[in-house]
């Protein structure tokens, strides 16, 4: 039994395990790694055509702050403005936090929304919406109702190399929260995140190790007709139950996988230089950025890296909001920066798309516990690479942050955009759980002049 190791996490289909890789549960006739790496529903299918552009989306649960980040009014008065000044970018019309020094030399880069708008102020609602592209209400209590935008992107395009998984999150360790409703839903396990293992919450990170268990050596592993004997038991059990379709080429594809490096060396931070890994940044989102961009080079296609900080309550300020994002911003600014800047310098920038969002903004005003509230009337996007017009600004709020005061664009205009991206038209249709086809962005058009 070969387990990636790390403690128990909470993965994107909801489900916990101690590990995101188990070749053991092939044996005894579970699905998860065949879920994994199923590819079917390719897009010739649908009538879209893949292009060769990957995504890594920094997803920051909880809702960042738009005013302190990148749409700051520094005439406004205190209680709106807040506690941060502004400093000026190499992108004319765009000033960012002060804490956020790497950005502004980079700035020119990239693409920043500032007029994405909705209407649900509740987290696990708001989070199903930017993730989905489907506004829906007590999502908590009614769970996942659409597929995340990965998943929809690993069924529709699948992997950029085979052996790597398509759809791959950093980490799947949600812990308390609810999820942030990342799964595939409709589309099946198969079409789930692959977690890259490690814990935000700490400020080491360390990917997982792969490692064998007591009495199995990497000889009798690699024996292709013992493994082979496994993959046909659990064949067996599959077609009696009728949850698989095409088991050649998974078994295929998992064998690749858990023998071959792709994977293995893809996770390895270690093969990077000591130079490289510090500009990235000695912590979960600089080492997260790392993993990301190096599994994006082997061959995946979607990536989400999960920024949350268990002591500072991710991303949700309702209290002492310049204490939390003095801690906070300097690693995401080192992170994302340097991911940019590395993209570039290896060739990889136009054929990757760098997103950055959470669920909603925040108050304009600052409360009296020295924070601000959600919300979801205004939030702040910056998009880089993957055929974005660098330097784009689009829209902007009113003088208090309050509310878009032209090109008001919704969270389904966002997914719309990074679906055309990656070569995925907006309109295409997939089948839900009734074969009822559904389109994959229920309110959304790709957004003006942002492509």
């Amino acid at each position: 039994m070969l387990n990636l190791l790390g403690r128990p996490a909470r993965l994107c289909d909801g489900l916990t395990r101690r590990s995101f890789l188990s070749v053991g549960s092939l044996a005894l006739g579970g699905l998860t790694l065949a879920q994994m790496l199923g590819q079917r529903g390719r897009a010739a299918e649908t009538g879209s055509h893949p292009t060769k552009t990957s995504v890594i989306l920094f997803f920051m649960a909880g809702g960042p702050s738009h005013i302190d980040m990148y749409d700051m009014k520094p005439d406004a008065p205190d209680v709106i403005r807040g506690p941060f000044k502004p400093i000026a970018t190499n992108l004319p019309g765009l000033q960012v936090c002060e804490l956020m020094p790497q950005h502004a030399a980079i700035a020119d880069r990239c693409a920043v929304i500032r007029s994405i708008t909705h209407d649900l102020s509740v987290h696990d609602d708001a989070q199903h919406w930017v993730q989905t592209g489907m506004p829906l209400l007590n999502a908590r209590q009614r769970g996942q109702q659409f597929p995340a935008q990965g998943a929809v992107i690993s069924k529709l395009a699948g992997a950029r190399q085979p052996g790597m998984p398509a759809y791959v999150c950093i980490p799947e360790d949600y812990q308390s929260h609810a999820g942030f409703y990342q799964a595939a839903n409709f589309l099946g396990p198969r079409h789930n995140a692959l977690n890259a293992g490690g814990d935000p919450t700490l400020g080491n990170y360390r990917p997982p190790e792969f490692n064998l268990p007591n009495g199995i050596n990497l000889a009798r592993f690699e024996n292709r007709r013992a493994l082979l004997k496994q993959f046909d038991q659990m064949v067996a059990q599959v077609d009696r139950d009728q949850l698989l379709n095409g088991h050649d080429v998974l078994h295929q594809q998992a064998f690749e996988l858990v023998t071959g490096s792709q994977v293995r060396e893809a996770l390895d931070l270690s093969r990077e230089p000591t130079t490289l890994r510090d500009q990235y940044g000695r912590h979960a989102y600089g080492q997260g950025a790392l993993m990301a961009r190096r599994l994006v080079e082997a061959g995946s296609t979607f990536v989400t890296i999960n920024l949350y900080e268990k002591d500072v309550d991710w991303w949700d300020d309702h209290y002492t909001i310049e204490k939390n994002l003095r801690k906070r911003l300097p690693p995401y600014d080192q992170a994302l920066s340097m991911l940019l800047l590395d993209l570039a310098d290896r060739g990889m920038a136009e054929q990757t798309l760098v997103v950055a969002c959470g669920e909603f903004g925040r108050n304009p005003r600052i409360d009296a516990g020295a924070g601000r509230g959600h919300w979801p009337k205004a939030m702040a996007v910056l998009l880089s690479g993957g055929g974005v017009r660098p330097g784009t600004i689009i829209g902007r709020t009113t003088a208090d942050g309050g509310e878009p005061a032209d090109n008001a664009l919704r969270p389904g205009d966002l997914l719309a955009t990074i679906y055309k991206a990656v070569g995925i038209e907006p309109n295409t249709f997939v089948d839900d759980r009734q074969n009822r086809p559904v389109r994959i962005v229920p309110d959304g058009e790709v957004i003006e002049g942002l492509l």
